[in-house]
């Protein structure tokens, strides 16, 4: 077994040193090869020489520089397509990940195909870290059907062949157990130990929760309408068009058969407004239909993930 450790770092120019040091230790003690991939995120202070330095005395040691920031995600996606583990983790570079837990996460991988760390005793204020994750968490594990007490903790294992069929961006790499649920994979969740930080500066505010609810309507409607969008737009449409159809149907009864003047009526604006919202809507789930059927068929992209094939040469 071969296993890759990604750990994303932006300006941890004073824990790279430390880091590197625990994180060895226990790849060492070990017994499986390995490979420790380090993303330099922009960091604008020492972070990148540090990892230069290491990586020029450890061989085993793989350094990715963004020439930017591009965030976590992005971070998170690189690593995942320079590892060549047959287990890849991944774990923050502020040393609040214990490196202690990792051959705990790869001892549950015999069973499953992600194994996601929790953080029940948490080193975080409460207010400005600890209640929002807590929120978050119950609100992601409700609308994906996936329950985890803690889908922000970076520490995490997975199977190379789940990470490899994802496609990242935004703030989706704490929605991959949710993402991957789709194939089929099993996911389980350990505790694992949280320290405070101790030295350098927090990244995470309250507008990375904020860009998190939004990845998390994307997230729920790729997990369920993402080959079938006719079926997300087409009952707004139909709901919209009956209720404008039945508005126009009542007021045109009142017309006809009573004489009443209707040009004037707000009721009159809003059926014919519901009967235009429902034709959109129709249409925009018959373009989504298309769109998807385009993409399928032009990257000879399966509907469907196969977990093994017995009986067929290739």
């Amino acid at each position: 077994m071969r296993v890759s450790i990604v750990v994303p770092l932006c300006n941890e120019e004073e824990n790279v040193p430390e880091l590197h040091r625990r994180v060895k230790k226990v790849l060492e003690s070990m017994s499986c090869e390995y490979e420790l991939i380090y993303v330099d995120d922009g960091s604008s202070d020492g972070t990148l020489g540090l990892l230069e330095g290491i990586q020029s005395s450890d061989k085993s040691v793989i350094v990715l520089s963004f020439r930017r920031n591009f965030g976590q995600t992005a971070a998170f996606a690189a690593g995942f397509d320079f590892a060549r583990g047959d287990i890849i983790v991944t774990l923050d570079g502020d040393l609040q990940n214990d490196p202690d837990d990792i051959p705990r996460l790869i001892a549950e991988m015999k069973d499953n195909d992600i194994v996601s760390g929790w953080r029940r005793i948490r080193k975080d204020p409460f207010v400005s870290r600890r209640l929002p994750s807590i929120i978050a968490n119950r609100l992601i594990s409700w609308v994906t059907g996936v329950k985890l007490h803690d889908y922000g903790c970076s520490l995490k294992a997975y199977r190379r062949e789940v990470v490899k069929n994802l496609n990242l961006y935004g703030e989706m790499h704490r929605f991959i157990p949710a993402i991957a649920n789709w194939y089929g994979v099993k996911v389980a969740e350990i505790e694992t130990t949280h320290h405070p930080r101790l030295k350098g500066k927090s990244k995470v505010g309250i507008s990375r929760t904020l860009r998190v609810f939004l990845d998390l309507i994307t997230v729920k409607f790729l997990q369920s309408f993402s080959t079938k969008p006719l079926q997300f737009f087409g009952p707004f449409g139909l709901a919209s068009g009956a209720a404008g159809f039945l508005i126009s149907l009542y007021l045109s009864i009142e017309k006809v058969l009573f004489g009443k003047a209707i040009g004037g009526r707000p009721l009159l604006l809003l059926g014919a407004l519901l009967i235009i919202v429902g034709i959109q809507f129709i249409g925009m789930g018959l373009l989504g239909e298309m769109l998807v059927r385009v993409y399928h068929e032009a990257q000879k992209k399966p509907i469907y993930v196969l977990r093994k094939t017995l009986g067929h040469d290739a």
